[in-house]
């Protein structure tokens, strides 16, 4: 296919609107920790060092994580309006923070496609308890094979004494991370925000903690109301990957955000938990007891049916201007 035809077919102004919906994808503390450029033929993805949070995340694991699901949105979104994307990760050695470059072709549009390009604008991050209703095995399945296909492994836990590991972990990270200089304050910029287009606001956080949730982040106050202490019945799942290394933590991203929108398209509720793989000695605790050694842990997933009511708003996002440049030749 020559230039000229190719030029035809694919509209830019159909490239940026993907873009623009690929920055729905969730990212810590909604920081939005990506830059995009856009060529004629192009999309280059570059984490933006000024939005890292090195108290929190001292090894940037959340922010590869969190482009990892940008990227995987920006997929979905390119292929439900008809555009293919050859992925190159990683594609520049000297250039570490340019994390992917997409080739753009005409491509065909699957009905899965829009299902997932639909989920984008509806998923949420829900820390609420969940109801009482269990996830059903075949929408399980489902999940894990939608990590499989990004290149991840999705371990569902569901005997007793794995998930108190989990929540042992969980409980371990709180408790130790505040203690990291600069992690309060961090916390405290970035959560129960108003009118910001980026953070957590105060309409997606509780109005005070509840020890039923294994949520465990110490956000500020918030003003979403709780199930007045009813437990949580949510399902934790773990996404491991063979290795630990920068690949590896993008891919990861990308899984998470297919098994998020395809849980969303189904009807269920979900809430990362990267605090754990913040903290190494969680971290490895998980590695060694949890995945028996076997994988490395990159985030636990909370899995459940929301409370009917309220339901929740969406997260604010930086305007297009701040975060697509043209590239430059």
């Amino acid at each position: 296919m020559n230039s000229a035809r190719l030029d035809r077919a694919i509209d830019r102004d159909t490239v940026r609107r993907a873009i623009e919906l690929a920055t729905r994808a969730p990212s810590i503390h909604n920081t939005q920790p990506w830059r995009w450029l856009l060529g004629e033929r192009s999309v280059h993805l570059y984490a933006d060092l000024k939005r890292w949070l090195p108290a929190t995340d001292a090894d940037g694991r959340d922010l590869l994580l969190s482009c990892g699901a940008a990227l995987h949105h920006l997929r979905i979104a390119l292929a439900a309006a008809g555009v293919g994307a050859a992925v190159h990760r990683l594609p520049n050695p000297g250039e570490p923070d340019h994390l992917a470059a997409l080739e753009l072709s005409p491509g065909r549009t699957r009905d899965a496609d829009l299902r997932m390009a639909s989920a984008i604008a509806i998923r949420r991050t829900d820390r609420r308890a969940y109801q009482d209703w269990p996830v059903p095995e075949p929408y399980l399945a489902e999940l894990t094979a939608a990590a499989a296909a990004q290149g991840a492994t999705l371990r569902v836990i569901t005997e007793d004494r794995p998930r108190n590991q989990v929540l042992h972990a969980i409980h371990e990270a709180a408790t130790a991370q505040p203690a990291t200089p600069g992690y309060d304050l961090e916390l405290a910029l970035w959560s129960a925000r108003d009118a910001s287009p980026d953070g957590v606001p105060a309409a997606n956080l509780p109005t005070r903690p509840s020890a039923a949730v294994p949520a465990a982040r110490r956000f500020r106050p918030g003003e979403l109301a709780d199930r007045g202490g009813a437990p949580d019945r949510s399902t934790l799942l773990v996404l491991g990957t063979a290795s630990d290394d920068r690949l590896c933590q993008l891919r990861a991203g990308e899984a998470l955000s297919a098994v998020l929108l395809l849980a969303t398209a189904s009807g269920l509720a979900t809430c990362p938990l990267s605090q754990p793989l913040e903290v190494g000695h969680t971290r490895r605790y998980l590695r060694d007891q949890v995945l028996g050694g076997t994988l490395c842990p990159q985030v636990i997933l909370r899995l459940g049916w929301a409370p009917s009511r309220p339901a929740l708003p969406a997260t604010p996002r930086r305007r297009a201007e701040g975060v697509i440049e043209p590239l430059s030749r």
